[in-house]
């Protein structure tokens, strides 16, 4: 009898158990947890630290995340939101929903980076990537690629970062002429995507010469499929950088669990999953470096960044340009 009752202790006490097993609920993107994305390499590495689990809950792109966040507001059941890029980080902070970060940690990024709100956690350079199988001789700047035949896919600013990257990319590098060039451009969009997944989708069928991606987007095929045929474009007036970062909601119920998390975004086993999952630059090289095929990659001659603050001032008017001139 006496060990009946124990088992019966035993069952009684693993829902206990369970219940009391921290959730940390982290807000991204879609590509981020996805079973190919670095979401899933992270949750596990992480949850071997922390004695807790890890949730994912995506919403499409990073401009997504942003809205879904607006819209929830402090009712938002996410601890950490991870995947805004520089252009969104005010949009952010303007919510009045983030928490300071607990420490600031170090960072390779190619230009000046800090913020006590938003955690780096990985960055790269736009490019326009194609076949070079099928282009021997691509574009050297967005205006060649405009007073060109080429078709491409591009994405919506207003739901995707990339999008949003390519609307900074024309304004930093062109300034005033920004308008004259999207008029230019305007005969080569094929179409506009919502997402980054499926203007990339649409390049890989042959629907497009070429689509705005990422410089490292041709290491992906190099890597994963033993395919060099994809490039990325240097343009001569530089490529414009994302910078992608997390960072805790002062609602979080799970302050210190939060801390914890981002410090291990920061650490070298989470930034070594980075290259080869997100196929991005990681905030701060690993140990290891970066795997062999990032070699092969071009350098931009110049790096093109707005700061948060002159990125949100420029956003609106800016994307509002690309809107009215490609409506017509």
């Amino acid at each position: 009898m006496k060990s009946f009752h124990l088992a019966l202790a035993f069952v009684s006490l693993a829902p206990m158990a369970m219940a009391q097993t921290p959730v940390l609920t982290v807000l991204t993107y879609d590509s981020f947890a996805a079973d190919w994305g670095p979401g899933p390499a992270i949750a596990k590495g992480f949850e071997q630290t922390c004695a807790c689990k890890v949730a994912y809950v995506t919403a499409g792109d990073g401009a997504a995340v942003l809205s879904r966040l607006q819209m929830e507001g402090a009712a938002s059941a996410a601890d950490i939101v991870l995947g805004l890029d520089t252009t969104l980080t005010e949009s952010a902070r303007a919510t009045g929903l983030f928490a300071p970060l607990a420490a600031q940690a170090p960072n390779d990024l190619p230009v000046p980076y800090t913020d006590a709100t938003f955690e780096p956690f990985d960055w790269g350079w736009f490019a326009f990537v194609y076949d070079n199988t099928k282009l021997t001789t691509p574009p050297k700047s967005i205006k060649d690629l405009a007073a060109s035949t080429l078709k491409i896919v591009i994405e919506d600013p207003r739901s995707s970062t990339p999008g949003l990257g390519l609307v900074m990319w024309v304004k930093a590098a062109y300034g005033d002429q920004s308008a004259q060039v999207w008029q230019d451009l305007a005969d080569n969009i094929v179409t506009v995507t919502p997402s980054w997944d499926a203007a990339y989708g649409l390049f890989l069928k042959g629907e497009a010469d070429m689509v705005l991606s990422y410089t490292t987007s041709p290491v992906y095929h190099l890597i994963a499929e033993k395919d060099a045929t994809k490039s990325a474009a240097a343009f001569d007036e530089g490529h414009y950088m994302q910078i992608e970062v997390a960072g805790k909601l002062a609602s979080s119920k799970q302050q210190a669990l939060a801390d914890q998390f981002l410090a291990y975004l920061a650490s070298d086993a989470a930034q070594a999953v980075i290259p080869t999952t997100n196929w991005m630059y990681p905030a701060k090289t690993p140990a290891a470096g970066l795997p062999e095929g990032f070699e092969t990659l071009i350098t931009p001659s110049k790096s093109l960044l707005l700061s948060s603050v002159e990125a949100e001032a420029a956003r609106k008017a800016a994307v509002e340009e690309w809107q009215t001139v490609l409506s017509k």
